[in-house]
């Protein structure tokens, strides 16, 4: 399963990247924002995306995504420091499947994760 990793922190890329290799995932895309997440979207089955990014943030890109037919369906999850309940709701009124706060635990990322899969 190919699954696209979007944040403009090279650490967090890594440590997203590293947890879900120890969850068995190993098929990983990584963008440093919005704008070149949209150019990785081949073949990617879960998008895990950060807000707060350069030259397209998350929730646009989350918007340009969905508003692509061969990718509308794809689970979305967002990995964010964005915890208040206005920006919850905003990001599933666009399209996010689920929501991630950080730090998170590598148990809350397999247990979204699942949750988006199932």
């Amino acid at each position: 399963m190919k699954i696209l990793v979007v944040d403009d922190s090279a650490t967090m890329r890594k440590i997203i990247s590293d947890s879900l290799k120890k969850l068995g995932y190993d098929d990983i895309e990584q963008a440093s924002d919005g704008a070149i997440g949209l150019t990785k979207l081949t073949g990617v089955e879960v998008i895990l995306t950060d807000w707060n990014m350069p030259n397209m943030n998350g929730l646009d890109f989350v918007k340009a995504v969905r508003g692509m037919p061969d990718y509308s369906k794809v689970p979305i999850v967002m990995v964010t420091t964005e915890a208040g309940k206005g920006e919850v709701i905003e990001a599933l009124k666009n399209g996010v499947n689920n929501y991630i706060v950080k730090p998170f635990t590598p148990a809350v990322l397999k247990d979204k994760l699942a949750a988006v899969l199932n």
